[in-house]
């Protein structure tokens, strides 16, 4: 009976994490739950579905041990709301964002719906300006925009957890009176790796500007879903109220998209590819357009979602969607990892669609885009000959294309790998670039201007 206080115990069915209760009235989508258990205990949840034809509750630890009989339901009547504050930069939180850290909770200064809303598109400022990695495969060739969503696609026993603290140990923005902060949220990560990016963290100087939220693989797979829209909220707030320029990573993408397809799967919805829920792709541009720039705020969020690719499949339903919703990617190669390349940039696959709008004269360095455009070039003949000498033998090849081999190995060898606590701003990036661009024949630069050329080539 509705009496004001909304408390039911009419279950209907229990499974996994999902519990169904008969209809009640004033439930609305995204509520609040607290589920009592028969032996006290008290589990938060949230409402899935509201309708005349059942309430479906997500219960974010799981459902053992509630009883049909003597558990009952309690709904909170707000949505899932998270306290958020300078104060949680150098912090690590729970996906449900509880402390981990053996700290207290920080005294929230406003209290945010995780759920958040995709920045219109009226609204929104063209990304601009770059954001450096001190990786030279990303900052040179794949340049990160302040403002982009720009993911990294990796496979099983590929380095993207140490590509991934590298960024946050190094990203900058390059502008001292600018405020900048890292919101980094993993998901579905094992204890191994939790460490790893604890360890690789909390003793370095860029620790108290990061955030992070760790949901491990024994956690629940709700949780999953949870821990990177508190991030994400986090992001907002210091953001759009505190005028940061924040970068938010999030990852591994495919745990959090196994995770829909559990709860899709316990909601018994028509599965789509593979299996996943056909919403999934609205699910993924939920999350990811909640970056960007707004017109008139001085924050920005710039986001790295990273995911693994099953077998190394780019068509797989997460890359894909992945990839129609952000503005390039950046793909890890089996096969520069095999030569011992760090980090093992695809770069042939990859790509920064906004890279052109930041960087050249007056934003980099004027020589920026030719070198760039120059070095795919390049590298893209270095694998057609790669290709021939396999067929006629490299000794068989023409001086012209044993220089481009040359070329080739010393671009994978000096340029393209580097330690994995090498720091190269963009301006060593690209007087390396010149060192190994010179190892061609000025005539083979068809895309830097005879001025460039006279300015940097380096001859011996």
């Amino acid at each position: 009976m509705f009496n004001g206080i909304k408390e039911a115990s009419n279950f209907r069915e229990i499974k996994n994490a999902i519990a169904i209760l008969e209809p009640f009235p004033g439930v609305f989508y995204g509520e609040m739950v607290e589920v009592a258990l028969p032996n006290g205990e008290k589990r938060l949840g949230r409402v899935l579905e509201s309708g005349k034809e059942a309430i479906v509750v997500q219960v974010f630890e799981g459902t053992t041990g509630i009883s049909n009989e003597k558990s009952s339901v309690k709904f909170l009547d707000k949505p899932f709301l998270l306290g958020v504050s300078e104060a949680m930069l150098g912090r690590v939180f729970n996906g449900l964002g509880m402390p981990i850290d053996d700290y207290p909770y920080p005294i929230p200064e406003k209290q945010l719906d995780i759920n958040g809303l995709a920045i219109n598109p009226m609204r929104r400022a063209y990304p601009n300006n770059v954001v450096e990695t001190g990786i030279t495969a990303i900052d040179l060739m794949d340049t990160l925009v302040r403002g982009q969503k720009l993911p990294i696609f990796s496979g099983s026993g590929l380095p993207h957890n140490e590509i991934v603290a590298q960024i946050i140990r190094q990203a900058n923005i390059g502008e001292k009176e600018e405020r900048f902060a890292i919101v980094f949220a993993a998901m579905g990560i094992k204890f191994d790796e939790a460490l790893f990016f604890r360890e690789a963290l909390e003793n370095t100087a860029s620790m108290d500007q990061v955030t992070m939220f760790l949901n491990l693989a024994d956690d629940p797979p709700e949780e999953r879903l949870i821990a990177p829209r508190c991030a994400l909220t986090l992001a907002e707030y210091l953001a759009f109220e505190k005028d940061m320029h924040v970068l938010a990573i999030i990852g591994d993408m495919t745990n959090y998209c196994e995770a829909l397809r559990e709860l899709s799967a316990a909601r018994d919805e028509v599965p789509s590819r593979k299996g996943y829920p056909g919403y999934m792709y609205t699910d993924l541009a939920n999350l990811y357009e909640r970056c960007g720039r707004v017109k008139g705020s001085r924050g920005s969020i710039t986001m790295i979602p990273f995911l693994t690719m099953p077998n190394m499949d780019i068509s797989h339903p997460i890359p894909d969607l992945t990839g129609y919703i952000t503005e390039g990617q950046i793909v890890l190669s089996n096969v520069l990892h095999q030569k011992g390349i760090y980090p093992p940039v695809d770069l042939p696959t990859s790509l920064s669609r906004l890279m052109k709008d930041a960087i050249g004269e007056g934003l980099t360095r004027e020589d920026h885009p030719n070198v760039a455009n120059q070095l795919y070039a390049s590298y893209a003949e270095v694998q057609r000959i790669r290709s021939l000498a396999d067929i006629i033998g490299e000794e068989e090849l023409s001086e012209r294309d044993k220089r481009f081999l040359e070329f080739g190995e010393k671009f994978e060898k000096r340029l393209l790998s580097q330690e994995k606590n090498e720091n190269r701003s963009l301006q060593d990036s690209l007087e390396i670039a010149w060192e190994v661009l010179s190892i061609l024949p000025e005539s083979q630069l068809h895309r830097i201007s005879r001025k460039q050329i006279e300015k940097y080539y380096k001859r011996i």
